[in-house]
């Protein structure tokens, strides 16, 4: 399941697609040069029209709008943790020969997880996360965590770690299964918005008894026209589409 995913996240890149068209398009002007230009000009147009920042952006507020943004002064007195969602951390290779801490664009998944603690001082923080690389790297996002924490000035005491999942479905049912960890409590879960809707699915699928504290929000209320790049517009349709295909194959195949 976990290389599946890796070759779904190389599929659902659309410059991906753009190469392949390029590389149908040089292999058919060989072939048939009608149809070699064909597809250059589809590889161009996907390229061009990628870059089109209102449309990923309005189908990404969709799944951002699914858990709302919950407000800073909401109490959470009764709760029995928050569940944090690995995926803000650089991989293990760029933490080599650094003492800081390497966070990446969806760093508010670490650092939402701080106020809540201060706020609540009887509040656990349960963060779930293996090595999501393909080849194994020397150090866990678990234990890439654990020094983010405790740089952070997070008391050990207060900190669960789970360190073998590799997935959202592996985080909740691995998660499930620590020491001292009662999934029937009431826990928050702590994740990006845009991946909130699976998140959510997979947990409650796995029994646990979570409400959803979206963050990482990548899209407002709207989008200006105007807005172009081909790297963030790549970028965004990378995360929408990666996020809409695992959404349905976790339903297909009970996950979530």
């Amino acid at each position: 399941m976990f290389v599946a995913a890796k070759l779904l996240q190389f599929a659902t890149q659309p410059l991906a697609w753009v190469a392949l068209l390029l590389l149908g398009a040089l292999l058919g002007m060989h072939w048939r040069r009608r149809w070699g230009a064909r597809l250059g000009w589809a590889a161009l147009l996907v390229l061009l029209l990628q870059g089109w920042e209102p449309l990923p952006d309005a189908l990404i507020r969709q799944l951002e709008a699914r858990h709302p943004e919950v407000a800073a002064s909401a109490p959470l007195a009764g709760y029995a943790g928050v569940v944090v969602l690995g995926g803000a951390l650089e991989p293990a290779y760029v933490w080599q020969g650094h003492s800081q801490p390497a966070l990446n664009e969806a760093a508010e998944r670490m650092t939402a997880a701080l106020p809540l603690l201060q706020q609540t001082p009887g509040l656990r923080l349960l963060f779930t996360g293996g090595d999501g690389e393909l080849f194994t790297g020397s150090l866990t996002e678990a234990q890439r965590a654990a020094r983010f924490f405790a740089r952070m000035g997070i008391a050990p005491e207060r900190l669960l770690l789970e360190s073998a999942s590799r997935t959202t479905y592996e985080n909740a049912v691995f998660s499930a299964r620590l020491p001292g960890v009662d999934p029937q409590q009431p826990w928050l879960l702590l994740t990006s918005a845009w991946h909130m809707p699976r998140a959510m699915a997979s947990f409650q699928k796995a029994g646990w008894n979570v409400t959803p504290y979206p963050v990482d929000f990548r899209t407002g209320s709207a989008t200006p026209w105007t807005e172009y790049s081909l790297a963030e517009g790549a970028r965004k349709w990378h995360l929408l589409l990666h996020e809409l295909v695992g959404l349905l194959t976790y339903r297909l195949t009970g996950r979530a």
